[in-house]
Formats: C-alpha cells, structure tokens, sequence
C-alpha cells in the first residue's frame, strides 16, 4: 500500500505546490534526480549513502512523481521541473552543487544547467537521455498519455496489474544486470502505480523529444565540468543514440563506458557512479570534495 511508503525527507511547500527532498551528510551539495516513474528511494536504496561521507546529498522527487505534486497535467518539460527544483534549492540553502541526473533525470539535470548555470558547478549523466532519437516511443506512451488513455487506460493498469507484472518490468529495466535483492521492496512500485503517478510518466516521457532538441540547440553553452556513466548494453537509453554523441561534441564530457552494464549504472557498478561524482566535484573545485 501507498501508506507504507511514506515521504522520508522534507516536504517544502511553494506556492501551493509540494517537493519532497530526502538530504543527507555534511560538506558540498550534490543533487541527485532520479529516472522516469520512479523517486527519491532509487537512490536512498544505496547511492546516498556512499556520497554522504564527503558530500551533503539532496535528492528530489521530481514533479508528478514520489511525494511531489504535479505542476499541471501536460507533462512537465525538464526546464519546467528545474525550474521548481531550483526554487527548492533555494528554500533548502543550497550551493553550487554537481547535478546528477539518472535516465530522463539526466535531461532535467541538463536543462537545469542550460537555464541556471550558477547552480550546476558540475553536472553527472548516469545513462541519461541527452539527444533526440528515431521513431516514437511505442503505442503505450502514445495513447496512455493521451486524455482517453488517463482516463481509462492508466486507472485499470493501476487496479489490476498484478504486482509481479511490475517486478517483470523492473528486470527489463535493469537488464542484463540483476535487480538487488530488497531493491523491489525498497523503491516502493505502489508509488509508481498510482494512477496519477501514471499519468505524470507517460506525458513527461511521450512528451521528452521536442524538448531535448531545444536543449541540444543550446549545448554549446555547455562549460562546466560533466562527467558521464553509461552501460554499454543499455536498450532504454542507447549509449550510442545519446551519451556517445554529447561526448563528441561537448568539449567539458568525460565518458565512461561500462562494457556489459545496462540502463542502471548507478545500482550494477555504483564504485564508477561515486567516482565520476567525486571527479566532477573535483574538477568544478568544490571545496571539500576530496
């Protein structure tokens, strides 16, 4: 039941709207902005807690997702979603901070930078998406995102798909890597199906390609240190579709290819998560980050 995971940081409340921030440890900020349908308990999982000895962690639910209201019911663009959490930063006294972004995470972690550079001393893309793609995304996105589709569809998967549907859907997400045992029980899968959790994901999701090209018009702006991880047998976010390509052409990308790993670096090799974290503090010169 939803009741069983409740918030375990604070929630702020701005203007109506709440954002549930989960902060940890002492010393230069890391923000920590997790992947489409999920929240903050990804990385409370296990990543937190290896940052919190030389870092203070905050990491989001961003809009529509975990304890975070939406901010309208079209899908919040990722410059719509920094702009709030950048709001909540500010709530939250926070610094210059290394903005880590997982999967569509990675995309708010980008336009965070493009539109509030101040902030982002340094930015980490663990398998994000970063440029456009071929195709759609599959009928699914296309039509549980539409109005009929929120209103039909999305309410009957979150009444009667069974729960091992969602632990199926969990290993095709993580794969070829394992799911870590009590990983399930952690994340909180009640969360991502409630029905206006649901609705949230697909639209942010079916709607994410225009934005990125916006933001991949601007990446020339780009100058601060950006350290990538990505699995190179990720089928979700294709290493050669997004990470490969911002690499070639974004001067301050320093890219790490996991030989084998798929779209959850962060949980199958977290060692190569903290020390691209730790790089990217080091070379953005965040005092205290050694």
């Amino acid at each position: 039941m939803v009741a069983d995971f409740p918030p375990t940081g604070e929630v702020l409340k701005m203007d109506g709207t709440r954002v549930h921030a989960h902060q940890e440890g002492v010393g230069p900020d890391v923000i920590l902005l997790h992947g489409a349908g999920g929240n903050t308990r990804d990385f409370t999982f296990d990543l937190m807690g290896r940052l919190t000895d030389r870092f203070r962690v905050t990491a989001f639910d961003r809009p529509g997702l975990g304890h975070s209201d939406p901010l309208h019911s079209d899908g919040e663009s990722p410059f719509e979603q920094a702009a709030i959490l950048e709001v909540a930063c500010g709530r939250l006294g926070l610094g210059p901070a290394v903005l880590v972004g997982h999967s569509f995470g990675g995309s708010v972690a980008l336009a965070w930078a493009l539109d509030y550079p101040d902030r982002a001393a340094a930015l980490v893309s663990l398998a994000g998406a970063a440029l456009p793609w071929q195709g759609g995304l599959g009928p699914w996105y296309e039509f549980a995102s539409t109005q009929l589709g929120g209103a039909v569809l999305i309410p009957m998967i979150s009444a009667f798909a069974p729960r091992a549907l969602a632990h199926t859907t969990l290993a095709r997400i993580f794969e070829p890597d394992p799911v870590p045992e009590g990983y399930a029980d952690h994340i909180g899968i009640e969360l991502s199906l409630r029905p206006a959790s649901l609705r949230a994901n697909t639209r942010q999701v079916n709607g994410l390609k225009p934005h990125i090209r916006r933001m991949a018009a601007r990446y020339d702006e780009l100058a601060m240190p950006i350290e990538i991880v990505h699995g190179s047998a990720d089928k979700i976010v294709p290493v050669e579709v997004h990470s490969r390509p911002l690499a070639e052409r974004v001067s301050s990308v320093h890219l790490t290819e996991l030989n084998g790993h798929g779209h959850m670096p962060h949980h199958a090799r977290p060692d190569a998560a903290v020390a691209a974290i730790a790089r990217a503090a080091d070379r953005a010169g965040l005092a205290g980050a050694a």
